[in-house]
């Protein structure tokens, strides 16, 4: 599965550059959805592509999710066994909240619960 379309593509892109202007920090809605493996989530808010980088909410189905980076290629590039599926884009999630908002929730409830 492709991750990215331009569309979603084009606005992590302007999210990131509104992000890098050295004015305060801009609290987005996530614009897309990765999960794979039955426990991983990305909530992605940013993408960096001249470093190849998301930015957003991370949880890698061990009680942890935390905000950061995570490189697009590294992404494309999982493959879950037994079976060896990739990581996938949720065709019909929409973000309700903040990435702040959604970042507290997972910190209480230890998971990504979108």
């Amino acid at each position: 599965m492709k991750l990215l379309t331009k569309a979603i593509e084009n606005k992590l892109t302007k999210n990131f550059e509104a992000n890098s202007d050295g004015e305060d920090s801009k609290d987005f809605k996530p614009v897309v959805k990765f999960f794979g493996g039955g426990a991983c989530t990305w909530l992605i808010t940013e993408y960096d592509k001249e470093n190849d980088s998301f930015f957003g909410l991370c949880d890698l189905g061990q009680g942890f999710p935390e905000l950061g980076y995570v490189s697009k290629t590294e992404l494309e590039g999982i493959k879950f066994p037994p079976f060896g599926l990739g990581v996938e884009r949720d065709l019909y999630w929409n973000a309700d909240k903040t990435l702040s908002q959604y970042a507290d929730e997972a910190r209480s409830l230890r998971r990504i619960n979108s």
